[in-house]
């Protein structure tokens, strides 16, 4: 089937084709070129903190971000079973152990209530998800933090632009990572960024990312270190991304009003923006009434030239982090129910009318 409109694209509209061009010409593909530094120093500027490491990808930035704050075999780590599987993987690579919690019904984040009653004598860390560009609850995650002396690691893989208190998240915990997948509000086609305001905690990333390498002594690795680098290729096109990004995320708020709009009417719940936050709806997203319409609607649609995506299952429903039984029946209730729509920057109003009209059409001949 011919799709019409896929659930993302990147949007190229800048000076994407002549940074990478100017790489190409200078000889400065890989990890070492002006664009590199260029692109973390802009994006420091972008999210308002002191310091940021680019890496090869969003997942090896949650690793890295990991290691840099020691965590390891024997460690906790609380997370949220509502996630895209590599903020759970990072953990294991560790060695550390995952501990799921519970979502939020109204806003799908992390759940704070839950986290507080999963704390144990092992828990070092709690990782905060941004999910889908909706902001978590940061005050009360802070303070639970604080209070037991936890690191505090914020997942902002698909929060670009997001914003708490109006605050960019990634400010708010020890460190933080981002993601430039080809999917991602802004794009490097692989990439990723590990962000913090403690020059420590970013003196060891930028060591274990680049092999281990010793500051001071030529080809002299003092630990085992991981070829996690961005090439300056990716953070040219970063760069350029970045010039265009307030455009890209009005776009995007744009086309999620024109989704709420046509949506009223119609028998599905929109994952809309709660408090005093900025969504920045990476995807525009919706939850059916009941799990036996989700996957019969995907096919409808599909049929009608419309790409969607399942919201990520459950972490602990995955075969490898399930060796015991345990509910959250909120990320349950929420990943069964829900779907991903066309979310990319260049969609029109005429667009969002067909893809809801579809949607509209299938509902009506089905509930």
């Amino acid at each position: 089937m011919n799709i019409k409109y896929p659930v993302y694209r990147p949007f190229f509209s800048g000076n994407e084709q002549k940074y990478v061009n100017e790489c190409i010409t200078s000889t400065w593909i890989s990890s070492k070129g002006k664009f590199i530094k260029q692109f973390e120093d802009e994006y420091a500027k972008f999210v308002d903190i002191k310091y940021a490491a680019s890496v090869s990808n969003g997942t090896v930035a949650l690793h890295l971000a990991l290691l840099a704050l020691g965590i390891g075999e024997g460690d906790e780590v609380i997370v949220p079973t509502l996630t895209y599987i590599a903020s759970v993987n990072a953990i294991a690579y560790t060695g550390a152990k995952p501990v799921f919690v519970d979502s939020l019904p109204e806003t799908w984040q992390i759940d704070p209530a839950d986290i507080e009653r999963k704390i144990t004598s092992k828990t070092k860390a709690v990782m905060a998800v941004h999910l889908y560009g909706h902001p978590c609850d940061m005050d009360p995650i802070v303070q639970i933090c604080r209070k037991n002396n936890l690191f505090l690691v914020e997942d902002c893989a698909e929060a670009i632009g997001s914003k708490y208190n109006n605050k960019h998240v990634g400010t708010f915990g020890d460190i933080a990572t981002f993601s430039f997948f080809g999917n991602k509000t802004i794009t490097t086609g692989e990439g990723g960024m590990v962000v913090t305001n403690d020059e420590t905690l970013y003196d060891r990333a930028v060591h274990y990312k680049g092999q281990g390498l010793a500051k001071n002594r030529e080809y002299w690795h003092d630990v085992i270190g991981y070829n996690y680098r961005m090439t300056n290729i990716c953070a040219a096109i970063g760069l350029a991304q970045l010039e265009n990004v307030k455009s890209i995320l009005d776009k995007k708020i744009v086309i999620a009003q024109w989704y709420k709009d046509a949506l009223k009417n119609i028998d599905v719940a929109f994952h809309a923006q709660v408090g005093n936050v900025v969504h920045s709806y990476w995807m525009c997203s919706i939850l059916v009434k009941k799990p036996s319409l989700r996957d019969p609607l995907r096919e409808y649609l599909s049929l009608q030239g419309i790409e969607t995506r399942p919201l990520f299952f459950p972490a602990h429903t995955m075969p490898m982090y399930s060796e015991k039984y345990q509910q959250h029946k909120n990320a349950e209730n929420i990943g069964w129910r829900g779907m991903n729509l066309p979310s990319y920057p260049d969609l029109n109003k005429d667009d969002i009318k067909y893809i809801t009209n579809a949607i509209s059409d299938f509902l009506l001949k089905n509930d």
